[in-house]
C-alpha cells in the first residue's frame, strides 16, 4: 500500500471542509481568534495577583510584583481581545442582537483593559470573603491557607470573578475559555455570566454546574453534584434557542443546597435562608426559610422560622 498517495488523497479531501464559508466573518480566517494559551497565561498571571503565593513565592515588594504583573496582563488582553472583539457582530452567534462593527478595534480593546483592569481590587475583596466561607463553612478546614491551596471550590469561584467582569464588558470568547479551562481543572462548570454574591462557598465540588443567567446571592453555599440550569430552551421561528433571556434559577442569601440536587428553571427562586436536601429535583420556587426534601412522587417544602437578618458570614 502507498500510504504517501493515501495521505494526499486525505489531504485533498480535508481543503473544502474548511471553506471560507464555514467560518465567522467574511474574509477572516477560521483560525483568527484568541490564542487558548495566552488566555490561560492571563489567566495565571492575574491568579497570582489575586492570590500572592499560592504558585510562587509570596513577593515582599508587593507593589512592584503587582505592577509586573498587571502590565504583563494587560499586553496579553489587549492582544487577545482585539481578536475576539470581532466575534460581537458576527451573524451565527448574534441572531437576535445585530451589533455594528466597530471602527477601531485597537482603542476599543484598551479601553475594555483599562476598564477591567479597574475592576480587579474589588474582585480581590470578594474573594478575601469566599475564602473565609470555605473555612467557617467546612471543619476540615483548618487553616485560611490550607483553602487557598487546596479548595478546587476556589479555584474555580477566583477564575469565574475575574471571567466574569470580562463577561459583563462584553468581551467575546475569553470568559468562556477560562471557564471551561478552570471547568477542566476542577469539574466545576460556572457559566462566566452568571451573578454570584460574596461569601461564596462550593464544597468537594465535582459536577457542579452553574448556568449563564444564575442569580446567587450572598452567602451560599453548594456541594458536589448540585446543578442551577435551565428548565426549558424557547425557540425563535428559525427553531434556534433564543439567547439572552433569563433560563436558570435565583437563589438567595443564606441558601444551602446539599449534594446532588438539581433546581431549574429561570422563573424559580429558592427563597432567603432555604436548605434544598441532597437528590432533590425542584423546579417550582420556595419560601424564606424553607426546607426542601425528597418525598414519594416529589418533593416537600416545609416552612421553618425565617433566618434573622444578618445571619451570613
Amino acid at each position: 500500500m502507498n500510504t504517501i498517495k493515501h495521505i494526499e488523497e486525505t489531504a485533498e479531501a480535508l481543503v473544502p471542509l474548511y471553506s471560507q464559508d464555514e467560518a465567522d466573518l467574511p474574509n477572516r480566517p477560521l483560525w483568527e481568534h484568541p490564542e487558548l494559551d495566552q488566555v490561560i497565561e492571563a489567566l495565571r498571571l492575574l491568579s497570582d495577583v489575586l492570590f500572592p503565593g499560592r504558585h510562587i513565592p509570596e513577593p515582599a515588594d508587593f507593589k512592584g510584583f503587582f505592577l509586573k504583573q498587571l502590565k504583563n496582563t494587560a499586553e496579553i488582553l489587549q492582544q487577545e481581545i482585539a481578536k475576539a472583539l470581532p466575534f460581537r457582530w458576527m451573524g451565527a452567534a448574534d441572531l437576535h442582537e445585530k451589533r455594528e462593527p466597530i471602527d477601531n478595534i485597537y482603542m476599543a480593546s484598551t479601553e475594555i483593559v483599562n476598564a477591567f483592569l479597574q475592576t480587579i481590587p474589588g474582585v480581590r475583596a470578594a474573594l478575601i470573603e469566599d475564602v473565609k466561607a470555605a473555612y467557617n463553612g467546612d471543619p476540615a478546614a483548618l487553616s485560611y491557607a490550607e483553602v487557598k491551596l487546596a479548595y478546587p471550590g476556589l479555584v474555580a469561584i477566583t477564575s469565574h470573578r475575574v471571567a466574569h467582569e470580562l463577561y459583563n464588558l462584553e468581551v467575546p470568547l475569553i470568559p468562556r475559555i477560562m471557564s471551561e479551562y478552570t471547568h477542566s481543572l476542577t469539574g466545576i462548570d460556572i457559566h462566566p455570566g452568571a451573578t454570584i454574591g460574596k461569601g461564596f462557598f462550593i464544597d468537594h465540588g465535582t459536577g457542579v454546574v452553574i448556568g449563564e443567567t444564575c442569580n446567587i446571592g450572598d452567602h451560599v453555599k453548594l456541594y458536589q453534584g448540585v446543578t442551577l440550569g435551565a428548565k426549558s430552551f424557547p425557540l425563535d421561528e428559525h427553531g434556534r434557542p433564543i439567547k439572552h433571556i433569563q433560563r436558570h434559577p435565583t437563589v438567595e442569601d443564606d441558601v444551602i443546597v446539599y449534594a446532588n440536587s438539581t433546581i431549574l428553571g429561570g422563573d424559580t427562586v429558592i427563597g432567603k435562608g432555604t436548605t434544598v436536601a441532597g437528590n432533590v429535583f425542584l423546579m417550582e420556587s420556595t419560601p424564606a426559610g424553607s426546607l426542601v426534601t425528597r418525598a414519594e412522587g416529589g418533593v416537600t417544602i416545609r416552612t421553618r422560622q425565617a433566618p434573622s437578618e444578618g445571619m451570613g458570614i
